[in-house]
């Protein structure tokens, strides 16, 4: 007999999807899937069958199709059918041609469910499944998150079978009858799930018989745990994030007190895409390298002297979101650049202006256009006004304890000799001061826009 209640139970104590939800239910033509073709054809439930066509084993490859089709008519429900060009697609992304499988798939599935308005897509996935998983995640190499195996409900995806083993589909598919296909491909040791499968969880199962049970209880604690971790991650994400979502701090001393220290701070970092191997470097880092930069694809890290600074990097890697270098010529006026406007006023008497970090005189005579406004380079040093020596400007930052993100934002007033004149909102250079033999100056005012 179908276990139909336990399958409606399971989607039910699992909120996987009810009666007036559209399920599109993949189906390869094995045994798993035609059985959950058919309990959802029990139950009850408006669905569709779905089989893709990857053109990689031949003449099998068209069985599965001519199957799948009848079962659909069998079923009376409707039946959506693809073919992909599997490995020219893998060629060309440069992946395996189990994974080009993959996001072929789902991103079919993801297409139908918006043109024909499925709610759900249904995967046959079971117990053993779940255990292959999870032996293959701590085989390469997880954390928490790859201990509790495949999960019953991601997103859109639902997988009402894993209430059941393949021992239980076996059985139940020889006493109903139920006609299927068989993959040649599974009963190779090829590919690493297949090995798992075939040669280490028999092996397991002769220690413990009831392997499949004992794992789905292992995989529940695991569940909970993960909630439990993402709960308090949650907590201390509130209690140490300072800033807004573009631009966040945590201070050093805050992460100096977690414990574990490794795997709560890469837990508050996951998001931005940091990996573990960054984190740790991090960690090490705290105490001795100011000023140094942790980079993953999305983000970058700022270490400054008390806080970590945490920014979105620039549409292109490694570029920045406020890099910028602006040209101004003689006649200009006003220009315009990230959050700044910079005002250029002629004045003929040899005017000081005192006590304004954002408005600064300089001697006309000195500047040679076009000049340029830009962002500090690594080896850029000027002479501070009331100074002889010259100074790096990373150096002057240090001493003005301006933090490293917000240094990369200071407007650089460069002459066009490549001399510095302004480092806008701080100081003037002082070779470009107004001096008694000073005939006319020109204004620069820096405003925030």
């Amino acid at each position: 007999m179908l276990p139909v209640p336990q399958f409606q139970e399971f989607i039910a104590r699992h909120a996987l999807f009810s009666t007036q939800k559209k399920v599109l239910a993949a189906v390869s033509g094995g045994k798993d899937s035609v059985l959950l073709a058919h309990l959802l054809k029990s139950s009850g439930f408006d669905f569709a069958l779905a089989h893709c066509n990857f053109q990689l084993r031949g003449q099998e490859a068209d069985r599965d199709k001519t199957f799948t089709s009848n079962l659909a008519k069998q079923l009376q429900a409707p039946f959506f059918l693809t073919h992909f060009n599997t490995a020219d697609y893998a060629a060309e992304k440069h992946i395996s041609t189990q994974m080009a499988a993959r996001e072929l798939r789902y991103n079919w599935f993801e297409k139908i469910c918006a043109e024909e308005n499925f709610d759900v897509i249904a995967l046959a996935h079971h117990q053993n499944d779940a255990i292959e998983t999870v032996l293959l995640n701590l085989t390469r190499g997880t954390g928490i998150a790859g201990m509790h195996g495949i999960l019953p409900k991601n997103g859109r995806l639902v997988r009402p079978m894993l209430f059941l083993s393949r021992e239980n589909i076996d059985a139940i598919c020889a006493e109903e009858k139920l006609d299927f296909v068989e993959d040649s491909s599974n009963n190779s040791a090829k590919y690493a799930r297949n090995k798992i499968r075939l040669e280490v969880v028999p092996k397991l199962k002769e220690i413990n018989p009831k392997l499949e049970k004992t794992f789905a209880q292992n995989l529940e604690r695991f569940r909970q745990l993960e909630q439990l971790l993402e709960h308090d991650l949650q907590v201390l994400r509130d209690a140490v994030f300072i800033g807004l979502k573009s631009e966040l701090r945590i201070r050093i001393s805050d992460l100096q007190k977690l414990h574990p220290q490794q795997l709560l701070t890469f837990g508050l970092l996951r998001e931005f895409n940091f990996s573990e191997q960054v984190v740790a470097d991090l960690l090490l880092s705290l105490e001795k390298h100011s000023g140094r930069i942790f980079e993953s694809a999305s983000h970058q890290i700022i270490l400054d002297r008390t806080e970590i600074i945490i920014k979105a990097r620039g549409k292109e890697s490694g570029e920045r979101t406020d890099k910028f270098e602006i040209k101004i010529e003689e006649n200009d006026n006003v220009i315009h650049f990230i959050n700044y406007s910079l005002k250029i006023l002629q004045e003929k008497s040899a005017l000081i202006i005192k006590n304004n970090p954002m408005s600064i005189a300089v001697d006309a005579g000195k500047l040679m256009f076009p000049l340029t406004v830009r962002n500090w380079q690594t080896g850029d040093f000027f002479y501070p006004l009331g100074m002889q020596k010259r100074q790096k400007l990373s150096d002057f930052f240090i001493h003005q304890k301006v933090p490293l993100h917000q240094k990369l934002q200071i407007p650089v007033l460069v002459n066009s000799n490549q001399e510095i004149v302004w480092i806008a909102g701080f100081r003037l250079d002082d070779r470009y001061k107004v001096h008694s033999g000073t005939k006319k100056v020109v204004i620069f005012e820096l405003s925030n826009t």
